[in-house]
């Protein structure tokens, strides 16, 4: 009788075991990051960060943002805080100012060593100084030195970025939360990436003591009369001036609206795209923006057989509402096959593994299949992207039918630059398109895997969304292209074209190039043609009638940070190849970028014991986003452990109570 016991006491204990394990052995020296817990000295203030507050014009297809970062030290001693926080995808950060009381001190834009040295000095001489430095194109973060006990510290960093409409709607994305990433090299060969382990803070009764006061407000107006104009996820407030015009705040009911991005989208009357060009001259430089709208959209009569890999996330972070809306879009996906078509799935966490050694024909029953084993998952486990998609590339294929890999995922890794390496290197036998799942999703990620493969960026924020974007994405891929663009001038030399090639277009959205050029004649005009499937497409746009508004004036800036797109953002493992001509982006167009930071320092010392305590900010979690996706909770694997613990106690008790009828 207590062998039997012992059998399942053991049998519990195991299962206690393995509920206690958790991503990092050693989370000192992990990437993952990890869940705060309140510190219980009252002395340090670990919540410096109070309110963050945007403000955002778009005039046009420009949108301007500034947004201030607003520090204040309730404690008793001096802090250094480090903040990590997100930005737009797009988004060209140009400017940057600390305001202490009364004192206002311009950043100055600096290579980032030279910026972290400066830093490091102010905050030896006791001085206030912030260092606002880019991780990834959509994170940040900002370091502050020597805030004071009472000192309230702002900071306005500004930049702007060009809305490009999809199927005649404009959208504007102001990311308010950067969500976890998994991570699984050690600090010590990663260092560019320590912003990973930021510690996060879990809600406690409805409300995360890591949220800060969050107000976004916004204006907007247009050349054309505005339609449609609605929030994704966010209640809204607006104010109509005319049908050209508007003002947007957060509604009051918004209580916590710093855990989830915010979205607004618009149309325009009569679904008219703001196409056309706008000319800026500084110094000897003239720049360009040319918007032009595609050619009509042709249902083509026979499309080619395709095949569909589809590579699915099912690790920590998708656990509850990302992997369920993630099951949606998979069963809407999978029913819009046709029965010519094929295709497969491959699930990947910490591992992978796939629905079938083979590609399937789009059967009912191969779907029926398909769909059971994507309701087995429920999320757990670290986010191998890189594995995932080497034993993708690597899966057997049916012979002359085009593939198309599927990513379906939430993007939070740390892999982005091997990740468009990776793909980049198979565009010559598969395109790729991602779909990004989530109230907050890595956005740099989804987009440059989408552009690394000649695919298209698709984000799914809720259920809601999911009828309309996967019919999108089955009449982006049924759609024909304009491909063999070229553009070209007239009585115009153009020269640093951005993109430099367009090897295709998605008849989706507009035609949108930047440059430089130089004129000849008052009948100078930039022309573009390309090959569409009802013959040849060709616009032109003379420069006598450019647009040379106040919204041009962010002409270079918006060049500079297309450029960067191209050398940094979307160069892979290349990045480092074109380091000399990122800085010099950086410094000629007060930039950041990977290799320039900006700077502000106040000569005032302010802290003469030249004593204080670092703090990391800890971040609220993206709503929707489960405690799994942090190092310091237990993935729910486990629960499987505890599941079999108690059948085989129950088996055993059986046989217990057999072997005492017997006795």
């Amino acid at each position: 009788m207590f062998k039997h016991l012992s059998i399942i006491i053991l049998l519990f204990c195991i299962a206690a075991g393995s509920q206690a394990e958790t991503i990092c052995d050693d989370c000192a020296e992990s990437l993952a990051p990890r869940l705060w817990i309140p510190d219980g000295d009252p002395a340090t203030d670990v919540l410096p960060l109070k309110a963050s507050h945007a403000d955002i014009r778009i005039n046009g297809p420009i949108a301007e943002v500034t947004v201030s970062q607003h520090y204040r030290n309730d404690g008793q001693r001096a802090i250094n805080a480090r903040y990590v926080f997100p930005g737009s995808t797009h988004a060209a950060v140009h400017g940057l100012t600390m305001k202490i009381g009364e004192r206002i001190v311009k950043a100055k834009i600096e290579e980032k060593q030279q910026a972290k040295q400066l830093f490091a000095q102010a905050r030896q001489e006791g001085k206030r100084a912030a260092l606002m430095t880019q991780q990834r194109p959509n994170v940040f973060m900002m370091d502050v030195a020597n805030i004071m006990p009472g000192d309230d510290v702002e900071l306005t960093l500004t930049y702007s970025e060009l809305l490009i409409p999809e199927q005649g709607v404009y959208e504007l994305v102001y990311p308010t939360v950067v969500g976890p990433r998994y991570g699984s090299d050690p600090l010590q060969t990663a260092r560019d990436a320590a912003w990973i382990a930021n510690p996060y803070a879990k809600d406690a009764n409805g409300r995360n003591p890591a949220a800060t006061e969050t107000r976004i407000n916004l204006a907007i107006d247009s050349p054309i009369a505005i339609k449609d104009l609605q929030s994704v996820q966010h209640k809204i407030e607006t104010r109509w001036q005319s049908d050209k015009s508007a003002t947007v705040s957060l509604a009051g009911s918004e209580t916590q609206p710093g855990n989830r991005d915010f979205i607004l989208r618009f149309r325009l009357q009569d679904e008219q795209i703001v196409s056309g060009l706008m000319t800026y001259s500084q110094g000897a430089d003239n720049y360009f923006l040319m918007m032009a709208e595609p050619p009509a959209r042709v249902q083509s009569e026979q499309i080619m057989n395709r095949e569909y890999l589809f590579v699915v996330d099912v690790s920590g972070s998708m656990f509850g509402f990302p992997l369920d809306t993630a099951k949606q879009l998979m069963t809407r996906l999978l029913s819009a096959l046709k029965p010519t078509e094929s295709f497969n799935i491959l699930f990947f966490a910490g591992d992978a593994s796939v629905l079938s050694p083979e590609p399937l024909t789009a059967t009912p029953e191969h779907i029926r299949q398909a769909l059971a084993m994507m309701s087995g998952y429920n999320g757990g486990g670290g986010t191998e992207l890189i594995n995932a998609l080497t034993q993708a590339y690597a899966m057997p294929r049916k012979a002359d039918v085009a593939r198309s890999l599927v990513v379906i995922t939430d993007g939070y890794v740390n892999a982005e630059r091997e990740a468009y390496t990776l793909i980049a290197d198979h565009l010559n036998n598969s395109n790729l398109f991602a779909f990004g799942i989530g109230s907050s999703v890595n956005r740099h990620l989804i987009e440059s895997m989408a552009k690394a493969g000649a695919g298209e960026p698709f984000i799914v924020t809720g259920e809601q969304e999911v009828d309309a974007v996967s019919t999108r994405f089955r009449r982006i891929i049924e759609a024909p292209l304009l491909s063999n663009i070229a553009v070209t001038g007239k009585d115009v030399e153009l020269y640093d074209l951005e993109p430099k090639h367009i090897p295709l277009m998605l008849a989706e959205r507009p035609i949108v190039i930047f440059g430089k050029y130089r004129a000849t004649s008052d009948q100078a005009a930039i022309e573009l043609q390309g090959q569409s499937a009802n013959g040849t497409y060709h616009v032109a746009m003379p420069l006598a009638e450019a647009s040379h508004d106040s919204r041009a004036g962010l002409l270079p800036v918006l060049w500079a940070r297309n450029r960067l797109m191209r050398l940094a953002d979307r160069a892979g493992n290349d990045m480092a190849l074109n380091r000399d001509e990122i800085i010099k982006l950086g410094l000629d167009y007060s930039l950041l970028t990977p290799y320039t930071a900006f700077i502000a320092v106040d000569e005032v010392v302010a802290n003469a014991a030249r004593q204080a305590e670092d703090v990391h900010q800890p971040l609220p979690l993206p709503q929707g986003v489960s405690e799994y996706a942090l190092a310091a909770r237990p993935m729910p694997e486990p629960e499987f452990y505890w599941l079999m613990a108690m059948l085989m106690a129950l088996i055993a008790a059986k046989r217990l109570r057999k072997g005492q009828d017997h006795v």
